[in-house]
């Protein structure tokens, strides 16, 4: 039980942002879904601009603390060497 108002909107503040975090988290999950699919069917065109949204979802979620920017470059990282893997 929240017994003094500071706590109160404290929580209600935890909970927006936990929801807004939530959102964006699942929003990167859906583009990296999009990208594996078009690397799966071998369109390195459509995986090209998959990836271009996907990372600049990437890059705006850690300017804004989501995520650590070192953990951000890893994915990147990885996830360009899967674009580069596929057969031209």
């Amino acid at each position: 039980m929240i017994k003094t108002d500071q706590a109160a909107k404290r929580y209600r503040q935890s909970e927006t942002r936990r929801m807004r975090n939530r959102m964006t988290k699942s929003t990167i999950l859906t583009a990296k879904k999009r990208f594996l699919a078009a690397v799966k069917e071998n369109d390195k065109d459509k995986a090209g601009t998959e990836l271009a949204s996907l990372l600049k979802l990437l890059d705006t979620s850690a300017g804004k603390g989501l995520f650590h920017k070192k953990t951000v470059a890893r994915k990147k990282s990885r996830l360009h060497k899967v674009l580069n893997s596929m057969s031209s």
